[in-house]
């Protein structure tokens, strides 16, 4: 790994301290950051880079562990406000010096480890204090004479999700960052994208010649794809109330998930073929009318929501989103895709259900044959794995046909989870790999398909649905499927 440096805005806030700093002191144990590194933390709150350090070392209860030490010596702190200049013209001497004892220009990665009602701020001061061009005066005049030198690749910014509440400010966003950054600076992060199971989904079905013969219409029944979070909202009233499942969950995750199944094959396995593939199958799901998201889009909302703390007690913001989503191309024409997202569910579930056609009672329809034929599940969480259920001959001396499983388990094939989602995102920023990364016009199209749900909602005045805690939500979301013949597996 090259020279960088690491610039986390919101330095003091719980991403930065549980999910950022702990992927890359992970890194840092197993040699991946390289010998050279420089993290900074900015903050309005005082702290010397040693007390800045400890309090972290102390949060994450490391500060006695010797390679926490070692790792530590490369955190620093620049004290400043998201909306005053000072700051950031302090933080300037600061990644110059950096670049001096180097010698040469390095990697500058700015994350934006903040609400998103700061970015606007903090773009504006990057561009206006010129941070955003990179390497400081000393060393840039000289690299950009070197022929096929592009300093920009060398400056990265990463910003977290929400992109936007709708698609008019999705699309506000977007420009207000490409009048700063570069499409391929930007790195907007998905954490889910991150994780082992959905990165295995491009190996599993393009590394695997059985899979892609039958990965379409002709044997395809339906597919489902379900986000289930046991917990409620806990103490995030004030943000949910005002997002809702469908933009917290179902715009990013849920199509996240819902690509990588419908996604044709990549022509290379680089970032521009794989985005490419993810933003035209997202492109391709069939746009909805104000009478589809009536007949093919439910919500609902968990008894007692709205006495919940910073909840509004007249709010109709659902904590339970399902669909029914079709996609205009060949391969998966009249294949009904069955999402569904929702908090206070009955347990804990991420997981993607591909449900083939039923074919055995062509030559078996005597012995036993089931209505449900082969299905295929990725798991995502708990006990990430793969499942397919096939249908095999019972034992004993007559014919008869039964349904089994063969199983793939992560942790008892490898032992171990491999690395955490944030660890992988950290290092693709570092190595300037965008694959696991939203590209502008995948989230383009993905606002598109909720702005038309939202719009339809506006005009739906009847009440919101309501379910009790510890179920799989609203009977809605049930007729939504059964009426098709089928059910939530």
């Amino acid at each position: 790994m090259s020279p960088f440096v690491f610039v986390i805005f919101g330095a003091t806030g719980d991403l930065a301290q549980h999910k950022l700093l702990p992927a890359l002191f992970s890194l840092y144990k197993d040699g991946q950051l390289g010998q050279k590194f420089y993290i900074v933390g900015f903050a309005r709150r005082d702290f010397t880079d040693e007390a800045y350090a400890h309090m972290l070392g102390d949060e994450l209860e490391l500060h006695k562990d010797e390679v926490w030490q070692a790792f530590a010596k490369n955190i620093y702190y620049q004290q400043g406000f998201f909306d005053q200049e000072h700051g950031y013209q302090e933080l300037i001497l600061k990644l110059n010096g950096f670049d001096a004892e180097i010698g040469a220009c390095i990697t500058r990665v700015f994350y934006l480890a903040t609400p998103p009602d700061n970015y606007e701020t903090i773009l504006q001061n990057l561009d206006a204090t010129k941070l955003s061009e990179g390497c400081g005066p000393a060393f840039a005049e000289a690299m950009a004479g070197k022929q096929g030198v592009d300093l920009s690749a060398w400056t990265r910014l990463a910003i977290e999700k929400p992109f936007g509440k709708d698609l008019n400010t999705a699309r506000e966003l977007d420009r207000k960052l490409s009048d700063v950054f570069e499409e391929k600076q930007i790195y907007r992060v998905d954490h889910y994208l991150g994780k082992e199971t959905v990165q295995n989904m491009l190996a599993f079905r393009f590394a695997n010649s059985i899979f892609e013969p039958v990965w379409n219409n002709r044997h395809i029944d339906n597919v489902q794809i379900t986000f289930a979070e046991k917990k409620g909202i806990g103490t995030r009233g004030k943000f949910f109330d005002g997002v809702g499942m469908l933009r917290d969950v179902a715009q990013n995750h849920l199509l996240q998930l819902f690509a990588a199944v419908a996604m044709d094959q990549p022509k290379s396995f680089t970032k521009e073929s794989v985005r490419d593939e993810r933003a035209k199958a997202i492109k391709a799901i069939r746009p909805l009318t104000r009478e589809d998201v009536l007949k093919n889009i439910v919500r609902g909302q968990y008894s007692g929501y709205m006495q919940e703390k910073d909840v509004s007690t007249d709010s109709r913001t659902e904590t339970f989103a399902a669909m029914k989503l079709f996609v205009d191309n060949d391969r998966f024409a009249d294949v009904p895709f069955y999402l569904r997202a929702g908090k206070e569910m009955e347990r804990d579930l991420v997981e993607i259900k591909v449900i083939f056609k039923q074919t055995c009672h062509i030559l078996f329809k005597e012995y036993g044959c089931p209505e449900l034929g082969n299905v295929l599940t990725i798991r995502i969480q708990p006990d990430e794995g793969i499942t397919l259920r096939v249908m095999a001959k019972n034992p004993g001396t007559k014919l008869a046909l039964q349904a089994v499983d063969m199983n793939f388990s992560y942790h008892q094939t490898f032992g171990h989870h491999g690395v955490d989602a944030y660890e992988k995102i950290m290092l693709d920023i570092l190595k300037g790999d965008q694959i696991l990364f939203n590209r502008s016009d995948e989230l383009d199209y993905s606002w598109t398909l909720i702005s038309q749900i939202l719009e339809g909602w506006t005009t739906d005045a009847q009440s919101i649905p309501t379910y009790k805690k510890g179920s799989w939500g609203p009977q809605e979301a049930f007729d939504l499927i059964e009426k098709d013949g089928r059910t939530w597996l």
